[in-house]
């Protein structure tokens, strides 16, 4: 199997790049944002043969019921509020039928290799939450764990178009909330994030 590893930063997947190096295992940084991210990998895809796309990351977590530094595996990506404002109301692309914000992984095992890991819905977002107002909305709208980033639908949307394998993980470095930096657990994230990856990637070999 030809895995593609993807992440938005070196940083977040630094510590695992010997492993990768001594596997000949591929990766790629993409840069930050759904518009870096959807063009890294699409170029890269028309050189590379790629049977499974991994893309992983650090994310945020709307509900607070997970331990920062938790590994979700995130199962559907929306791209937060792709439409259009009607007064009060929201339409979503769906509905106004030019396109589509949904998009899921595409990976089936018949066992799974890693089954501890816990699903959740991803929102990629070009403004990172944090302000109380929009936050809030956020709660009316998912009742679930929700993840956020600013890339992961990317990976969803190039390999639906392209017919390729990809599954999503994501590292919990916050809680969604009204900006508190000196919260964040990024360097736990990112160390389970990399524990996880490598031990992921040795149950494919």
């Amino acid at each position: 199997m030809n895995i593609l590893v993807v992440a938005a930063t070196i940083q977040e997947i630094e510590i695992s790049i010997p492993y990768l190096a001594h596997k000949k295992i591929p990766y790629l940084i993409t840069g930050v944002g759904m518009v870096a991210a959807t063009y890294a990998l699409a170029k890269a895809l028309q050189t590379a043969k790629v049977d499974l796309i991994i893309q992983v990351g650090i994310g945020g977590i709307l509900h607070q019921s997970a331990p920062l530094g938790s590994i979700y595996r995130i199962v559907e990506d929306h791209i937060f509020e792709l439409g259009a404002e009607d007064h009060e109301a929201f339409i979503p692309i769906e509905k106004l039928g030019f396109g589509q914000s949904l998009f899921r992984e595409q990976f089936v095992l018949s066992d799974w290799p890693i089954k501890h890991i816990p699903q959740a819905i991803g929102i990629t977002v070009n403004k990172v939450h944090g302000q109380e107002k929009s936050i809030s909305r956020l709660r009316t709208l998912y009742s679930g764990e929700v993840v956020e980033s600013m890339e992961g639908v990317s990976a969803f949307f190039v390999a639906s178009q392209e017919k390729i394998n990809v599954l999503q993980f994501r590292a919990i470095s916050n809680y969604i909330e009204p900006r508190n930096r000196a919260a964040w657990q990024i360097g736990l994230a990112v160390k389970n994030l990399n524990e996880f990856l490598q031990e992921l990637l040795q149950s494919l070999s």
